[in-house]
């Protein structure tokens, strides 16, 4: 029995010790200094505007279309811009005729010479409705790749500045056999 009051007392003690401190009332006045009382309050914050200052549509349109987002992004437009030029100067009824007149060769040179005219009427109208000296680069590098296919310097070489000149090839040479068989 002694030894539960023991446990009793020492457990409800301390705690009864801080339960009295916690019931203290507040102070009854309360020093405020004098100066803090007098210090003005901070102006209120400005209120934005009801409608921020916007540039127009066609300067947006503008500035996203001339800044880069990366190589990738810039050679995509480009062909997109380039098959864009493809397509309208396709329907024209020259560039039809003049790739009807290459389809319709007799012979291989005959051929190769209507698509050279083909390619330069093609990509002289696209030059022309480019609209920016990008656009008008990729336009002659793709005139060059095609005519460039046209090119057969080991079949009949052309003028020298026409394409590569041929490379001859080295022989593989024999060897020799010894005559010892087993």
């Amino acid at each position: 029995m002694q030894r539960r009051l023991l446990v009793f007392l020492t457990l409800t003690v301390p705690f009864g010790a801080f339960r009295l401190r916690a019931q203290d009332a507040a102070q009854p006045t309360v020093d405020v200094p004098a100066g803090a009382m007098e210090q003005t309050p901070p102006p209120p914050p400005e209120l934005p505007s009801a409608t921020p200052q916007l540039p127009e549509l066609s300067a947006l349109d503008q500035a996203f279309n001339q800044t880069s987002l990366g190589k990738e992004s810039d050679e995509l437009r480009t062909r997109i811009a380039l098959r864009d030029l493809q397509n309208q100067v396709e329907r024209n009824p020259d560039v039809i005729a003049a790739r009807e007149a290459a389809a319709s060769a007799r012979t291989d040179l005959d051929k190769r010479d209507r698509l050279r005219e083909y390619y330069e009427l093609k990509y002289s109208l696209m030059s022309a409705k480019a609209s920016n000296s990008g656009l008008k680069t990729a336009v002659a590098q793709a005139k060059q790749e095609h005519i460039g296919q046209l090119s057969q310097p080991r079949v009949r070489p052309g003028p020298a500045g026409q394409g590569p000149a041929p490379t001859a090839t080295p022989k593989k040479k024999k060897k020799k056999k010894t005559g010892k068989h087993f």
